[in-house]
């Protein structure tokens, strides 16, 4: 019990310690992943797929070797994580992330800490190079971004060990919520590789992608430096996918201490980006966390109004199924009281069923008798046999007729009810709270 206690203190010291940004984030993916009663456990049990929200954004790192990508990130966390030099220093996937202490993981680690990842499997290879570097930092808004730095692209005879190309492709276009380009300025720039990634992801996603001329510092005078960004415009232009309007490459270089440049330095403008996203990911997710529970209780109510229909059809057909039922017993039974009648004494009718039984039989088995006089005693075996047809036939249509549809039993029905009760009444309202508290942080209370 002392574990226990001492387990929840430090949770709520480390809720202490969050964010507004992080909470929120963080209490919408316990929302969705909550044990029984979390959004993916309900929606899994009508039929709905969700994914639960990341705590964090993703921000891909994409360009040539030496492009300054791994640079960026030391400077961003503030702490000296991968290896930069001329050389290509990262030869497959890191993932940079935050979190309790120092560790590197591997591909397999690294799959059971980010299971949205599992699809890199397919492509043979990879995993081997997939590695998360964690590091304890918080510098600046480290806390909910995690990095994604790739390998070095360059062109000609290099051969990678894995399909670079598509793993890149993948996880632009399914995992990262920002993709980040850098060119240098120092040859290779025009990288074709790097040119023919961006323009693929380009045509879908050219709405999280930004560019930067990285180590502006080192490109000379300004002129030079000009003319470095007018060679790389005029590349980009002449592909379709990357020829638009609006086109913005901002300079950016790694500052240090005692070494100064008249470069304009706009790195601080990729921290507001990040920024940024990070607010854009929270209103989506806050956004989606509506629509998922709107597409829930929806759900619900369908499979309620199916219920009820199904129990209405069945009462109808319950009904027709006993009305076939009864015409095709009552006419064998009509049929066999009256051969009783004939072919029995009146004494023997009158011992058995008494003299008022013996009157009743007669009397609602005489239009039987009447029908059946009026049949051709040659006829009467083809007769027999029509009788039992039809008896047969009406028992199978009954048969038919009562067929039933599936219903929900009322365990379920009650537990479907009280689940959408919990996602309208407390999900609903947890997120608007959530709103309300991020809206807080930049607009006045009595504006809310």
């Amino acid at each position: 019990m002392a574990f226990k206690g001492k387990s929840k203190n430090a949770s709520h010291l480390e809720n202490l310690t969050l964010t507004v940004n992080e909470k929120i984030l963080r209490e919408c993916h316990n929302l969705y992943t909550e044990d029984k009663i979390g959004l993916i456990s309900i929606a899994g049990d009508i039929d709905i797929h969700l994914l639960a929200p990341r705590k964090k954004i993703t921000v891909l790192l994409i360009g040539n070797h030496s492009a300054g990508k791994s640079s960026f990130i030391n400077w961003y966390v503030e702490e000296h994580i991968q290896r930069t030099g001329v050389a290509i220093e990262t030869q497959g996937f890191t993932i940079v992330t935050s979190g309790r202490k120092r560790e590197s993981l591997t591909g397999n680690a690294t799959l059971h800490l980010y299971p949205h990842l599992e699809p890199l499997q397919n492509k043979p290879g990879v995993m081997d190079y997939v590695t998360t570097e964690i590091t304890t930092s918080k510098q600046k808004k480290f806390n909910l971004v995690t990095f994604i730095d790739t390998p070095g692209l360059v062109d000609g005879d290099m051969k990678y060990p894995f399909d670079v190309n598509e793993s890149i492709l993948w996880l632009g276009k399914q995992i990262a919520d920002r993709v980040f380009v850098f060119f240098d300025p120092i040859g290779q720039a025009l990288c074709k590789r790097t040119l023919n990634i961006v323009e693929q992801l380009s045509e879908d996603h050219a709405e999280i992608m930004k560019f930067y001329l990285s180590k502006a510092d080192e490109a000379g005078h300004e002129s030079d430096r000009q003319r470095v960004m007018m060679q790389i415009v005029q590349e980009l232009c002449k592909r379709p996918n990357l020829n638009r309007t609006g086109f913005d490459m901002p300079t950016i270089y790694i500052p240090s201490m005692g070494k100064t440049s008249k470069c304009v330095n706009q790195i601080e403008d990729v921290c507001k980006e990040i920024d940024k996203t990070i607010n854009t990911t929270i209103q989506n997710t806050l956004n989606k966390l509506e629509k998922d529970c709107t597409d829930i209780s929806t759900k619900i109510d369908t499979l309620i109004e199916e219920d009820n229909a199904a129990c209405s059809y069945n009462l109808r057909a319950k009904g027709k199924g006993f009305m076939y039922a009864s015409v095709g017993s009552i006419l064998p039974l009509l049929l066999f009281g009256n051969f009783l009648a004939i072919a029995l004494p009146k004494e023997s009718l009158e011992a058995a069923l008494g003299v008022t039984g013996a009157e009743a039989l007669a009397k609602y088995t005489s239009p039987v008798g009447t029908l059946w006089t009026l049949i051709p005693s040659n006829y009467h075996n083809h007769a027999a046999c029509l009788f039992i047809f039809l008896t047969l036939l009406l028992l199978l249509a009954a048969r038919f007729a009562a067929r039933s549809m599936p219903t929900l039993s009322r365990k379920r029905k009650r537990s479907l009810v009280e689940r959408k009760s919990y996602v309208q009444n407390h999900v609903k309202t947890k997120k608007a709270a959530l709103y309300k508290e991020y809206l807080q942080q930049s607009v006045a209370a009595h504006d809310i």
